[in-house]
């Protein structure tokens, strides 16, 4: 080898370890500014109320104080029954919702399917045109008898025109004609091919649109408080945000009889409950995203272009 050669292959190696370098440096600021709030809300979650009056937000704070928290567990049965109902939700609702949107989405991006155009319209018309709050509520409260129904937690959100146009998309590209016609060839039934086949070929835009759909369950507090009188039945987001009603209230009213410098004011939780149930709300569905990582950016970039 030359010298030259020698000399391209050293600088080669050396602007290699320097852009190594500037990229795992860039990527450490970014993961910092990504957790750092995180770790700022819980420590503002421990932190007493008068201490966060008096000296505000800080990574460390003067006193340590739970006082939040067991506010919110003063009832640990009711937290623990409305944890089970959002899980029971999340887990009943994303599969359901994954398999009727594939089972949708999948004739639609089959050319050999007459209707396909049809059907695409009618799911995509409800993307810029919708009926509204108040039909849509009549609807199911009057003639569908769902009030008070726990089902009504899972029903509306099924399927989203959103989601079925990720997996048509995924489905177009990513699943050849020719391997849907040899399955047909072999005697394989739709049902059959999309089971065996279709299903197991598209890890990638189900952990995607899995995701999406545990995200909006576990968030969802809305359904909850339209349909939804039973205490039994009320999900996590929805008790939290009963337990911040409550705290508003009691709050106004002691400012209104006893003036907003009164020391008993200053220690009902108020900012520090928002951040207490911000922790308990965001905490168990960050475990969750690890399990769909490896397919998720996959999954999000379907639509990119090849080379």
């Amino acid at each position: 080898m030359t010298t030259k050669a020698l000399e391209s292959t050293f600088e080669s190696n050396s602007i290699s370890k320097t852009s190594n370098l500037i990229f795992n440096i860039l990527f450490s600021i970014y993961c910092i500014a990504c957790i750092a709030p995180l770790v700022l809300i819980f420590m503002v979650s421990i932190t007493s109320e008068i201490s966060l009056i008096e000296n505000g937000y800080s990574f460390f704070p003067s006193e340590i104080n739970f006082s939040t928290y067991k506010y919110l567990f003063y009832d640990p049965e009711k937290i623990l029954t409305a944890y089970g109902v959002t899980i029971a939700v999340c887990v009943i609702g994303t599969i359901l919702s994954v398999l009727l949107t594939m089972m949708y989405a999948y004739p639609i991006s089959r050319k050999s399917f007459k209707y396909r155009n049809f059907f695409a319209f009618f799911m995509f018309f409800t993307m810029l045109f919708q009926g509204g709050l108040v039909p849509w509520y009549i609807l199911y409260t009057k003639y569908l008898q769902m009030k008070d129904n726990p089902a009504m937690l899972v029903i509306p959100a099924l399927i989203t025109a959103f989601n079925v146009l990720i997996v048509r998309t995924f489905f177009s590209l990513n699943l050849p004609d020719s391997i849907l016609e040899s399955a047909k060839i072999d005697g394989a039934s739709e049902f059959a091919t999309f089971i065996k086949i279709v299903i197991p070929l598209s890890k990638p835009v189900i952990a995607t649109i899995g995701l999406f759909s545990v995200l909006a369950y576990w968030n969802d507090w809305y359904l909850c408080l339209l349909f939804i009188n039973s205490t039994k039945y009320y999900n996590i987001q929805f008790s939290m945000y009963q337990a911040l009603r409550s705290i508003e209230y009691l709050t106004s009213s002691q400012a209104a009889s006893m003036g907003n410098a009164s020391a008993e004011l200053m220690k009902i939780p108020g900012e520090t409950l928002r951040m207490a149930m911000a922790i308990l709300g965001v905490g168990p569905i960050v475990f969750a995203y690890p399990f769909f990582q490896k397919y998720f950016i996959k999954g999000l970039t379907i639509g990119a272009v090849k080379g």
